[in-house]
């Protein structure tokens, strides 16, 4: 699994050291300097842990650790210059998983990162597992036996036609369908007007989006047609 792991820092030089040592083990690195740009790109991307300075402008690592938890379950680990326990406790108690002490030595970091990744990693497994029904893209959840849709566990009414066409959609992740394709297999009949299509298309993304202009999982591929997003994906 590619695993893709964003780097909030605001030195740059640690930042950049960070990143070179995260890509030597053949890690996607993202990075912010700040906890606000930090939070916007954990808003965009799909984020399997998160190495978080506390000591930030804008937005520090606590604050910004603290609004992660609100919606993700992935890893963190936090970096501070500091020592003292208190830190640490106050890191880990809003909900934190591990935390490294700058200097850091490159291989500990490393370490934790692995470790971290491989726990959450059997946690991704028990979950794929536990919804071997259900068609799972970042925080958004399909379920074929109980007809819900959930987006970071807050359940999303759709209509019947909405639901049909996000199934076909999140089915295969990244794959892109045409407006005649959706409305063939949605509609069980031949495309005539597809306008419709556009319609449902828009009034989903309204639903499923923190932001529809901004979205994380229903996307447009102009002049060709719709896709829902692979996690993890770049676009």
């Amino acid at each position: 699994m590619n695993y893709t792991i964003l780097v909030v820092e605001d030195e740059k030089e640690i930042c950049d050291a960070i990143e070179i040592y995260l890509k030597t083990q053949n890690y996607r690195v993202l990075k912010a300097n700040n906890g606000q740009a930090g939070l916007d790109i954990a808003l965009q991307e799909t984020i399997h842990l998160a190495i978080v300075d506390i000591m930030m402008p804008v937005m520090d690592g606590i604050s910004m650790t603290m609004k992660l938890r609100e919606k993700f379950d992935f890893p963190i680990i936090m970096l501070s210059a500091k020592s003292e326990d208190i830190d640490k406790i106050t890191g880990l108690n809003i909900g934190a998983d591990d935390y490294v002490t700058k200097p850091f030595v490159p291989m500990e970091l490393l370490a934790r990162v692995s470790s971290q990744l491989r726990r959450y990693s059997k946690y991704l497994d028990v979950v794929q597992e536990k919804n071997e029904n259900s068609y799972v893209v970042g925080g958004l959840e399909l379920n074929l036996d109980t007809k819900q849709v959930s987006v970071d566990g807050k359940v999303i009414k759709l209509t019947p036609i909405e639901f049909k066409i996000l199934e076909l959609l999140m089915s295969y992740p990244g794959k892109v369908f045409s407006a005649d394709n959706i409305y063939e297999s949605v509609w069980q009949e031949d495309a005539i007007n597809t306008d419709t299509v556009m319609v449902h298309v828009r009034n989903l993304r309204e639903k499923i989006e923190i932001n529809p202009k901004k979205p994380r999982y229903l996307k447009v591929v102009w002049g060709i047609g719709y896709k829902i997003e692979k996690q993890g994906g770049d676009n």
